[in-house]
């Protein structure tokens, strides 16, 4: 049975602002000790975190994939010298879509990261307000 008895496991599910969070807490521990939710709390601390880490890393992801069609514009316009753009107007076209797409691809992922870290630090922020123990350890 869930729920009854020393030892058993109750499921909570708690959804702030999208980001579903299923964790397994000791029945006895809600009900007995209020201080035994801090490691459930210090848990979704490190998720948050974690999250955001990834969310940086989209972001380091974002920045190179918009650093790419800036440098091979620039390899273009330093070489614009020894060709002629109208024989190689077939290979230009291309080229320059392939630049719009990665542009594009580039911008997007920054932007998502960028809400999503937004995200992240006020879910991190309304913890530490709720928890002052937590708050304690994290800017």
């Amino acid at each position: 049975m869930v729920g009854t008895g020393a030892g058993c496991f109750t499921p909570l599910t708690r959804r702030e602002e999208g980001i579903p969070r299923v964790s397994m807490v000791q029945a006895d521990d809600m009900t007995s000790d209020p201080a035994g939710a801090d490691p459930l709390v210090i848990n979704e601390m490190q998720l948050l975190l974690a999250e955001k880490r990834t969310s940086l890393a989209v972001l380091r992801t974002g920045i190179a994939v918009l650093a790419l069609p800036l440098s091979v514009l620039s390899v273009l316009i330093a070489t614009s010298r020894y060709y002629d753009v109208l024989h190689v107007l077939h290979f230009l076209i291309p080229l320059g879509l392939l630049n719009l797409v990665l542009i594009v691809f580039g911008g997007h992922l920054i932007l998502r990261s960028i809400t999503q870290m937004h995200r992240y630090d006020q879910l991190i922020h309304q913890i530490k307000r709720d928890h002052s123990v937590i708050g304690k350890f994290i800017e």
